[in-house]
């Protein structure tokens, strides 16, 4: 992950949630009480989420220290211990709901896609993933799959060419939708061809897409 935005993201996160302060946290730890936080596995897949527990808590007080015993990617079970982060008990409280969200969700994402490869048992397909993800989380989710065995397709609009069926009903035609894109594009350009039938892909592979 890129750890310039992971911050970045990461304080717009805690700014949504803190706002202006977290009164219930401010009003009862108004002073320097220290205590720490355990994070424990409630079932068992795959854990996604190292960076987001160090740089998370570091954001809020970099006099927080935090101690991950797990990887990404690696296979956790119930009850074991993922992390111990302790500090200012009114620090650790502002951001452990939205550190646990984020590393629940794509833990998640890491276990599902870790079961995905595990059924398809191939050695030679691909698990990908889509542009479909969280609107904020892209970067995140995206991750997540890679740590979950799978591997990033489009990360956006701009880094390769897909004709959808949307392209192909404006343009009349798959081979009218490559021949348009071929004609503009570079040869650095990858082009690729969403296709629901083997008469499509036919079209597409005598149209020229990769």
């Amino acid at each position: 992950m890129n750890t310039l935005k992971l911050r970045s993201q990461l304080e717009k996160f805690f700014i949504e949630d803190i706002g202006e302060q977290d009164i219930t946290t401010d009003l009862i730890f108004a002073d320097e009480t220290t205590g720490e936080i355990v994070f424990l596995a409630k079932d068992k897949g795959i854990f996604c989420g190292e960076e987001i527990i160090k740089t998370g808590f570091q954001l809020l007080n970099n006099e927080i220290s935090t101690r991950v015993f797990v990887k990404d990617g690696q296979a956790i079970n119930y009850g074991d211990k993922l992390a111990l982060v302790s500090g200012k008990i009114a620090d650790l409280l502002k951001g452990e709901r939205v550190i646990l969200n984020l590393v629940q969700r794509m833990s998640g994402i890491a276990t599902l896609t870790r079961k995905t490869v595990e059924t398809l048992d191939s050695g030679h397909t691909k698990i990908c993933d889509t542009r479909k993800t969280t609107p904020g989380l892209r970067m995140l989710e995206k991750y997540a799959v890679r740590c979950g065995g799978g591997f990033n397709h489009r990360f956006g609009l701009y880094d390769g060419v897909m004709i959808k069926d949307n392209h192909i009903s404006f343009a009349g035609s798959i081979s009218k939708a490559v021949e348009a894109v071929r004609k503009k594009a570079g040869h650095m350009v990858k082009v690729e061809v969403e296709v629901e039938s083997e008469d499509q892909v036919l079209e597409a592979v005598n149209a020229g897409a990769d």
